[in-house]
């Protein structure tokens, strides 16, 4: 049961972050498959790297995506921090020069995994040896400057498979139910009644933000902004259109202002030519 429900999250579920759409010029972005073996858990491993030294220090904005993610800075591995689930957008100040690897965990796959509450992570960004020491310790000492993409895969790969092999997963087979529901809806749907799971309203708020980090209102939210903004990259079409009613929203002076939130700019701009 779990296997299915595991295999269903990243089936129903491709969050989607401004930066793919990056591609030749000073800053690149690049997005990895784990090993096979991981791929219940970890969404992808990424990578958002400078190509040159930049005139003016970069703003880089990451969109609420319903995951949590492990970064560091490659050049200087001692930087490396935990991200929670993001109830909106985050906008970050990078260096002139810098080179970002990323790990993304599927919702709930994190707390799984390191047993640690999705809840006390929300809309934080905190140094990883604080929370993760084991976690930090590894970064810090197998990753270097230079280190490419092939040899830091496999280093991810080696280290999480090994982890998972020796984790017992905390999984609960109602949020799994309730996430599958959430992910096949798209995220359109009414939270008090098409969420039975056998948990009474307050105890699926209270597990759900355990293991997601917010409550299921807000990760329907997530799930609906994502869902419309990964119809509007693959259209190809400029500024605003009907993507947002076949996404569910209904009330479109509602829809901008949720959008704006979640993304950090209207509509129109973000997907302008």
């Amino acid at each position: 049961m779990a296997l299915r429900n595991v295999h269903k999250i990243r089936d129903l579920f491709r969050p989607v972050q401004p930066a793919a759409g990056v591609g030749s010029g000073p800053v690149g972005y690049g997005e990895f498959l784990p090993d096979p073996g991981l791929q219940d858990l970890i969404y992808c491993y990424w990578q958002l790297k400078s190509e040159q030294h930049l005139a003016d220090p970069y703003p880089y904005r990451v969109v609420a995506d319903g995951c949590i993610d492990i970064f560091f800075e490659l050049d200087n591995p001692t930087e490396n921090y935990l991200m929670g689930l993001s109830s909106c957008y985050t906008e970050f100040q990078l260096n002139n020069s810098f080179n970002y690897i990323g790990i993304r965990f599927l919702p709930t796959k994190f707390t799984q995994l390191y047993g640690i509450s999705a809840a006390e992570l929300t809309d934080l960004c905190e140094p990883m040896e604080q929370i993760l020491p084991e976690t930090s310790s590894f970064i810090r000492n197998n990753f270097s400057v230079g280190m490419g993409t092939a040899k830091i895969v496999k280093l991810l790969d080696h280290y999480f498979l090994n982890l998972l092999q020796h984790a017992i997963l905390k999984n609960d087979s109602r949020i799994a139910h309730a996430m599958e529901i959430i992910l096949q809806s798209a995220g359109v749907l009414n939270v008090e009644k098409d969420l039975d799971v056998g948990l009474s309203p307050r105890q699926l708020s209270r597990l759900f933000e355990y293991y997601t980090g917010d409550t299921v209102k807000t990760f329907s939210k997530i799930v609906r902004f994502q869902n419309y903004i990964r119809r509007q990259s693959a259209s190809g079409v400029s500024g605003q259109d009907q993507h947002y009613l076949a996404a569910g929203y209904y009330d479109q002076a509602h829809f901008i202002r949720e959008f704006k939130k979640l993304y950090g700019t209207t509509p129109s701009k973000a997907f302008s030519v």
